[in-house]
């Protein structure tokens, strides 16, 4: 497998009729760090992730675990990778301590080693000094900690956590992201999400699916380079008429959003800002502000979605 952790090939699974996933296919090397899998709701994403741990049986393709065949070997298939579902598994009458050693059973760790095993996730986790507390009278984000510790309390060389940061307020986010970079230090870890900004603060590289296809797979900084600004702000003290906006090279589209502010839509790869400026200047518009804006999620789901129909057709 070539020391790969992960190996998805030709992975489909249909719910009735209709295909949530077709023809799923990547591959994940030991210690690549944090991939992050991107999707709308509903693209494909928890599908893929349940199949690949074990809760749910595919209708077609194999997944490999560390090299052993999920499908055949699921018990040892499973002893190699830690899962944080969409909704954590937690009991929230139980303590930190309880639940935990709770799951560390369920891991079959021998006797010996729970103590030991329980104190390392909880102190990796932040959750040590809750270690007597309810897990139903922790905070959302201590509950999510409480849920992380639980999918690496056997020391697994893959974590798999799906929309791990959904509900959080902007701090709990934060130290989430955290935790989850501490963890990929010693284990390769896939962290599902349908918020871009969230992939893009957290991985290394990406896989994208939209409508149950992958539509895009590459490092997360040859995803960034290809996101390419398509409109812009713009904000004059005497603004052009809209006519002479439409003038401008490059600029097929305008929007007046208020007094003096406009969002402008652009083609081309000319330096489209550079040619504002000058021309403000020129015909005394008093420029005021100018920003490019990124492609919202949507659209770039859409460029994919279309590039790869291309390239198949």
């Amino acid at each position: 497998m070539n020391n790969s952790i992960v190996k998805i090939e030709n992975l489909s699974h249909r719910y009735g009729r209709d295909w949530a996933i077709k023809d799923i296919n990547f591959e994940i090397k030991e210690n690549e760090g944090i991939l992050g899998l991107l999707g709308a709701n509903g693209a494909g994403k928890s599908t893929i992730m349940n199949i690949l741990c074990g809760v749910l049986s595919q209708t077609a393709g194999d997944v490999y675990i560390g090299g052993i065949n999920l499908a055949k070997e699921p018990e040892e298939a499973k002893k190699l990778l830690g899962f944080l579902p969409q909704t954590p598994p937690l009991y929230f009458d139980f303590t930190v301590r309880e639940y935990l050693t709770y799951c560390a059973h369920l891991r079959l760790i021998p006797q010996h080693k729970i103590k030991d095993a329980v104190d390392i996730a909880m102190e990796k986790c932040g959750v040590a000094h809750f270690h007597k507390r309810l897990i139903g009278n922790l905070s959302g984000g201590y509950r999510q900690r409480a849920g992380i510790a639980q999918a690496i309390i056997h020391t697994p060389r893959l974590v798999v956590l799906d929309e791990p940061t959904n509900g959080l307020d902007p701090n709990q986010i934060l130290e989430v992201r955290a935790l989850i970079s501490e963890i990929a230090e010693e284990r390769s870890v896939i962290f599902s999400s349908h918020i871009l900004s969230e992939v893009q603060a957290t991985c290394k590289h990406i896989r994208m699916i939209e409508g149950g296809k992958m539509v895009f797979e590459d490092s997360m900084d040859a995803f960034n380079n290809y996101i390419q600004p398509d409109s812009l702000l713009v904000s004059w003290k005497y603004p052009p008429s809209m006519t002479e906006i439409l003038a401008i090279p490059e600029i097929n589209k305008a929007e007046a959003l208020s007094h003096g502010l406009f969002r402008l839509h652009f083609s081309g790869s000319s330096d489209i800002t550079e040619e504002i400026v000058d021309m403000s200047h020129a015909r005394n518009w008093r420029l005021r502000e100018i920003s490019l804006e990124k492609s919202s999620l949507e659209d770039i789901f859409a460029q994919l979605s279309n590039k790869s129909k291309k390239s198949e057709s």
